[in-house]
């Protein structure tokens, strides 16, 4: 019975241990579970990140799975302090071990495991943890954690053979997370400290460290004393395995944090919505009606557009790499060439902070003081405002989530009424606070947003892209794809047509209200009533009577038609084909206004916007190039005459603020205001830059009360010329001030040998 027994034991102890070497070389081979290749394990970090440069030749930021716009910096970029806190702290015995330590293991599985103390420490080493954060998925169990473990030493063992244990601890930092968008040691010490990483000294080494025990719970920002007790102990640490001295860590520890945060990019003029906005525009798919709601159509439309005539949408799925597949800009390792230029990028976002965070916003609060309805409209009711929030609220990551979670509408209507701690953002820099979700949805939409894009004329080169306010608490991009009313800019697009029939800047028209067809256009003012006004004085005062008594001449889908040739494909201008079109009701993004502009100071031809110059593969290989894509909207006698009107605008119009901020170049101009004071517009070019401007609340009902804050020579203009200011004072780049369009001497914008007398065209509809 004895020796059955221990035949029994003896063979159960083999088929273990069997099963644990079957199971590790499965592993180790990827049979079981998932193991990286061992070209993927050359560089697990940013071998297959994608790198976006500018024009002016910076890295503005790589595209990783993991959404890290980390800057990576090897081994002798880092501080000693900051490899020695980390040993000391996360892995005594670094240099000893090959990826696993036995000691430390073992030391777990039995204080841990066995005697159940809490403080047992971990056995995982640095190598360990490396291959943890950047191969294993978070786990939803205890048994997949426990399945996830072999894998992660099998990997961790693989890395230290191709690694040496310098390079292991470089990517250890460069790929971990220290919050508040500091991913990668350089941020962190950028950010923290406003210092490179291999300038930290002890004690600011030895609280970057301490956060990577748990950066949530360590937060410097929110909790300042946890995290100075976390360094402590690093710190404590560091005295233990000789690192420093107990005099030095006595002197230490009573050192306060001294933490210098900062919210700098990793570098200026990064462009943060243009970097979202391209990543996601060359990894669009094949539009198919099937994948779109029904309230999508009008994506659905202007996304099959955008596939059939722009060779950079959707790029990825519309070319193949050699076995077959489709490119992916998070795993391919492109090098996409933009045409941003990170100065004229700066420029743009300063601006747009300027006068909007700077002025315009304090003057928004101002008037909302005391108003209940606050930031809505005061017009709106108590159940309309209700209506919107509780629509922000299902849009919201906070709802989907809940909702994925299985909670019932009266948990999730809990939980947003319930007070959370939360990090929101001021102009004057993030504050923590504790808020309830819907009072801080309310609190968002209090803020004007803002969109600006700075296209060349010639070339359609976008040299600034300016979505948002912020791009880390306003993510909603209103460069392309936000769309809103244009208001009067659209009136040009009018203009030209008439030119194109033949009339002039000098063709007069009746400034009289009439009513077409049951509409009765208003106007801002009763100026020189009564009168036949010249065309050029129309546009100028940005009046409506002309423009409404215009497209009753040449009929509103001759309009349209042309509007679809300036690039507006909004299929919602179909809908509102009618004379009211004129005045702008239909929804525009900034990028497509600003191409359309382009048109009028090239000759009449559009420049579609160019987005980027060339992509080149990871070895180097230029796979693919792009040229500007163009089409003839006007002829150019049309685009001459529109010239002059348009600079009519800016020297004596609406417009003519613009030359209260000193610029006094050859500049063309429009602004746009539309109901309610909803949106604020401005459309600006030189001969050789077309820059537009929008300025808004989130919501249609959230805006200034009154005319001489809400209309766009107050909202939008003011960012133009605060951009174009520096524009012109950085000689390096080359735009002058003193250029000139390109107009023949001999023309004469009033006497065309096409021009026909306005009173000759029949009235085509009322």
């Amino acid at each position: 019975m004895r020796r059955h027994l221990v035949h029994i034991l003896w063979g159960t102890l083999i088929a273990v241990v069997g099963f644990v070497c079957v199971f590790f070389v499965s592993v180790w081979n990827g049979w079981v579970g998932y193991m990286p290749d061992m070209e993927e394990l050359s560089n697990p970090i940013d071998k297959f990140a994608s790198q976006v440069y500018s024009a002016d030749g910076k890295l503005m930021g790589t595209w990783n799975q993991d959404n890290a716009n980390r800057v990576a910096i090897d081994y002798n970029g880092l501080s000693p302090h900051l490899v020695h806190a980390l040993v000391a702290t996360e892995d005594e015995r670094f240099y000893e071990h090959s990826g696993i330590d036995f000691i430390a293991l073992g030391r777990a599985v039995i204080k841990r495991g066995v005697l159940r103390h809490a403080s047992a420490g971990g056995g995982s080493t640095i190598t360990q943890q490396l291959a943890k954060q950047v191969y294993s998925e978070k786990a939803h169990s205890t048994i997949e954690r426990l399945l996830q473990k072999p894998i992660e030493w099998i990997i961790a063992v693989k890395l230290e053979r191709y690694f040496t244990k310098e390079e292991i601890l470089a990517m250890y930092f460069n790929y971990f997370d220290f919050l508040h968008n500091a991913v990668g040691i350089k941020r962190a010490a950028n950010i923290y400290f406003d210092k490179e990483p291999r300038r930290l000294n002890v004690t600011e080494a030895a609280t970057l460290v301490g956060l990577c025990k748990n950066p949530s719970m360590f937060n410097p920002l929110r909790y300042p004393e946890r995290c100075r007790g976390r360094r402590n102990i690093v710190l404590m640490q560091m005295r233990k395995s000789g690192y420093i001295t107990r005099e030095e860590y006595n002197e230490l520890i009573e050192r306060p944090l001294n933490i210098h945060y900062t919210k700098a990019k990793p570098v200026n003029g990064a462009a943060d919505y243009f970097q979202s906005f391209l990543r996601q525009y060359m990894m669009e798919k094949k539009p198919e009606r099937e994948n779109y709601q029904e309230w999508q159509n009008r994506e659905f439309v202007l996304d099959s557009i955008a596939w059939e005539q722009d060779p950079l949408y959707g790029w990825c799925n519309k070319n193949l790499k050699r076995n077959g597949e489709p490119y992916n800009v998070n795993t391919d390792g492109l090098r996409i060439y933009t045409t941003i230029d990170t100065r004229m990028q700066q420029y743009a976002e300063k601006a747009v902070r300027r006068h909007v965070g700077g002025y315009l916003q304090a003057q928004f609060n101002i008037a909302n003081r005391y108003k209940k309805n606050a930031p809505f409209s005061s017009h709106l009711s108590h159940n309309t405002i209700k209506a919107i929030l509780n629509r922000s609220c299902k849009l919201s990551t906070r709802y989907l989530k809940l909702k994925e979670q299985g909670a019932t509408p009266e948990e999730i209507k809990r939980s947003f009424r319930t007070p959370h701690e939360m990090t929101l953002f001021t102009y004057h820099g993030d504050i923590d606070t504790v808020m309830t979700p819907i009072d801080s949805i309310r609190y968002y939409k209090s803020f004007l947003r803002s969109a600006f894009m700075s296209m060349e004329v010639r070339t359609g080169a976008v040299k600034a892209y300016v979505g948002g306010i912020d791009y880390e608490h306003f993510k909603y991009d209103m460069g392309m794809g936000g769309r809103r009313q244009v208001g009067s800019t659209i009136k040009p697009y009018l203009y030209a047509l008439a030119m194109q029939n033949g009339m002039t800047p000098c063709s007069t028209a009746p400034n009289v209200q009439r009513t077409y067809g049951g509409w009765t256009p208003r106007n801002g003012s009763r100026a020189r009533y009564g009168q036949q006004v010249p065309l050029r004085w129309g546009l100028q005062q940005s009046n409506n009577w002309i423009s409404a008594y215009l497209i009753s001449l040449l009929g509103p889908q001759q309009f349209v038609g042309i509007l679809h040739d300036f690039g507006l494909n909004n299929p919602d201008i179909e809908k509102n084909v009618g004379p009211v079109l004129c005045l702008g009701p239909c929804e525009v993004s900034v990028g497509e206004m600003t191409s359309a502009y382009t048109t009028f100071a090239n000759h009449g031809i559009r420049c579609a916007p160019l987005f980027v110059t060339k992509i080149e593969d990871s070895h180097g290989n230029v796979i693919a190039k792009f040229q500007p894509l163009m089409n003839e909207v006007i002829s150019e006698e049309s685009a001459y005459k529109m010239i002059d009107m348009l600079r009519a605008v800016v020297n004596g119009g609406t417009a003519s603020r613009l030359r209260g901020y000193g610029l006094r170049g050859d500049i063309c101009g429009k602004t746009g205001t539309t109901t309610n004071h909803s949106d604020g517009w401005f459309m600006g070019f030189t001969p050789q830059l077309v820059n537009g401007c929008w300025v808004g609340g989130e919501d249609r009902d959230i805006h200034f009360d009154t005319m001489s804050l809400g209309q766009g020579s107050s909202m939008a203009l003011p960012v133009w010329a605060y951009y174009m200011e520096q524009v012109y004072a950085d000689k390096r780049l080359g735009y002058r001030p003193d250029a000139r369009f390109d107009i023949p001497k001999s023309f004469d914008p009033c006497n065309s040998a096409d021009s026909v007398s306005i009173n000759g065209i029949q009235e085509v509809y009322f």
